[in-house]
């Protein structure tokens, strides 16, 4: 048997591993979605969240206490804000969704994701260690659960649909990658990335986000705007990707952790997600409040 043949069969194990992963984990995520109470929901954020606290601790180079204290914490922190201000999570009459705090944590979000990571990537800073990095590590999953909660509050539709934009953009990206992918987008960081792929994912995006203005009427905004929304949301999903890929390598691990087996960690899983689902919040937010 040669090579190429060898390296085949010893693929297939690890493909079923991702497999059944991937179904248990829609199996989770569907039912959840549709048919939790909006509370039980934030919660459930919560414990997510908090596993993902646990492996930013690892990428802090902590220890296992300190990692959990660190999962822990976050996840605590999540529920006290779901206790103290329930409105604002959609929870009961949801009147506080707009509050002034929620738009300060997106705001903040929105400038470390659109006006520091470029940046921050181009420089390659080390993610520094202690007190910083743990802040470092809230502001990119705190206002990741929190609007991962919010956007539930119009709908578990129209939270899948936010979900489905960031898988459309990894999926068209790979897809768009390994067909044409000759120029690498940013081979320091991640070199299977390219900027053909990058391109494929802002088409994929663009098609699916048209696609839901036919077929749902689905149109918060002009067309132009609502392209130029796509293409932005997606720029932003690839620099949470290459985020997340850069402190891997500096930790010099391939995975956050293995809590997902054939996937990595969770962190791995919601790279782009914690840079794309703050910036829609507020996009939605701000036109909420103007209708």
């Amino acid at each position: 048997m040669d090579e190429p043949a060898r390296s085949s069969l010893a693929m297939i194990p690890m493909l079923r591993t991702r497999v059944i992963t991937a179904l248990v984990l829609v199996g989770l995520l569907l039912p959840s979605l549709f048919l939790l109470p909006q509370g039980y929901w934030a919660l459930l954020a919560a414990i997510f969240i908090g596993i993902a606290g646990w492996e930013w601790g690892g990428l802090l180079a902590l220890g296992g206490a300190q990692r959990g204290l660190v999962g822990a914490a976050l996840s605590a922190v999540c529920v006290a804000v779901l206790l103290l201000a329930p409105a604002a999570m959609g929870v009961g009459a949801a009147t506080g969704v707009t509050a002034p705090w929620v738009i300060g944590v997106y705001l903040v979000a929105g400038a470390f994701w659109g006006a520091l990571m470029p940046f921050w990537l181009r420089a390659k800073w080390q993610l520094p260690h202690g007190f910083p990095g743990l802040l470092i590590g809230f502001v990119v999953l705190f206002p990741a659960w929190l609007a991962l909660v919010q956007l539930r509050i119009p709908g578990p539709g129209v939270l899948l649909a936010v979900l489905a934009v960031v898988w459309m953009a990894d999926v068209a990206a790979y897809f768009s990658g390994r067909a044409f992918g000759k120029h690498k987008l940013a081979p320091s960081i991640s070199p299977g990335k390219t900027w053909e792929g990058a391109i494929g994912a802002a088409v994929g995006v663009v098609l699916y986000g048209i696609a839901l203005r036919l077929g749902f009427a689905f149109a918060p905004v002009g067309l132009p705007f609502w392209v130029l929304c796509l293409l932005g949301v997606t720029a932003i999903s690839v620099i949470g990707d290459l985020f997340e890929s850069m402190l891997k390598r500096q930790a010099g691990i391939k995975d956050s952790s293995n809590v997902l087996p054939g996937h990595g960690g969770v962190l791995d899983r919601i790279d782009s997600l914690t840079s794309t689902l703050p910036i829609v919040a507020l996009l939605w937010l701000l036109l909420r409040g103007q209708g």
